[in-house]
């Protein structure tokens, strides 16, 4: 990909602020379950730029050079739904971000200017030869989100397209093809065989074009660790033998990712997008209302939600953690 000038590079600062006070804390009470928690997207967007933008491109661009095929995935009928999403993200881009972000366009001649990479990129749109990747692996590695799209066909959600960089725990080659139930029956009982799967499907299914909805979900991972893939469960998987009542603090995070759904108009799939944000138990307990509602989360929560989660093997040294902290804070 051809390099911007240096003057445009200058043109994109992101300003820095603690994650604390940008951290999308996921719980509104004191217990957790499974549920359809989407709200409307107020702000209709998918993207989200935050300070971590080129440390996290630079690692999605490491994973797809590395392993592409753990990390994108596609069916060639996808194609013209890919260029709508790359279309519909560009112009977003664009006009949230015009300090980071360029597009000229001369008819299907357009020009995509990234000032925060010092990248340019010339294509006719429409044309897959005349971009280095499938369009949707190509604006995937211009932000953070992970990008899924949903093909629906016959009163059925597919897995036709994703650039997954950032897995909690599964693959997209692996759930490349399946239909919305298939891709989640390995979650718990009161999620996948409640009914309230295909509720969630059913809601989807009837999703309209510019009413996009959000919803957030959570899990814990050891160290600040973004990928999560099962094909590289043995770098990350043994980690969690190493945490103790003490060092739980340093080594947990709190992972959640920012879901956001849209009903694509032309090709009428969904467009899933996910942006992972972490944050340390040591960091998040600074909030004392997060720090108590999340104990009574663990507290309260299924064994088997706590095990799908991957954190059964060591929740109470979590909260032998963070009962400790709770203690301190409440003698000063």
């Amino acid at each position: 990909m051809a390099k911007a000038d240096t003057m445009s590079v200058q043109k994109g600062k992101i300003p820095n602020s603690p994650i604390i006070d940008r951290f999308p804390f996921p719980f509104k009470g004191d217990s957790y379950q499974y549920s359809n928690n989407s709200a409307p997207l107020v702000s209709g967007n998918v993207t989200d730029i935050t300070p971590e933008y080129y440390e996290e491109i630079e690692l999605k661009k490491q994973i797809l050079n590395n392993r592409k095929e753990s990390a994108f995935q596609s069916f060639s009928h996808s194609l013209e739904a890919q260029w709508e999403i790359l279309e519909m993200i560009m112009h977003e881009m664009v006009s949230l971000y015009p300090n980071y972000f360029s597009l000229t366009k001369d008819g299907k001649h357009w020009t995509f200017q990234n000032h925060l990479l010092g990248e340019e990129q010339a294509f006719t749109f429409g044309d897959l030869s005349s971009l280095p990747y499938e369009p949707l692996d190509f604006i995937g590695r211009h932000v953070q989100e992970d990008l899924i799209y949903l093909g629906q066909r016959d009163g059925e959600l597919y897995m036709d397209a994703g650039s997954l960089c950032f897995p909690a725990n599964w693959s997209i080659a692996f759930d490349l093809g399946m239909k919305f139930l298939e891709i989640h029956s390995p979650v718990p009982h009161s999620f996948s065989r409640s009914g309230l799967a295909d509720k969630v499907r059913s809601f989807i299914l009837r999703m309209e074009a510019g009413k996009p909805w959000t919803r957030f979900n959570w899990t814990l991972t050891i160290e600040p660790i973004l990928d999560t893939a099962p094909e590289t469960f043995d770098e990350w998987g043994p980690k969690k033998d190493n945490v103790t009542n003490d060092n739980a603090g340093q080594l947990v995070y709190l992972r959640v990712e920012d879901q956001r759904l849209f009903r694509l108009p032309r090709s009428n799939g969904i467009l899933f997008g996910i942006h992972t944000h972490l944050i340390s138990l040591d960091e998040m307990s600074k909030n004392h209302q997060w720090k108590k509602q999340f104990y009574n989360v663990l507290t309260d929560i299924q064994d088997d939600i706590a095990a799908y989660k991957g954190f059964i093997s060591y929740k109470d040294k979590l909260l032998k953690y963070l009962e400790k902290k709770i203690e301190e804070s409440s003698s000063i």
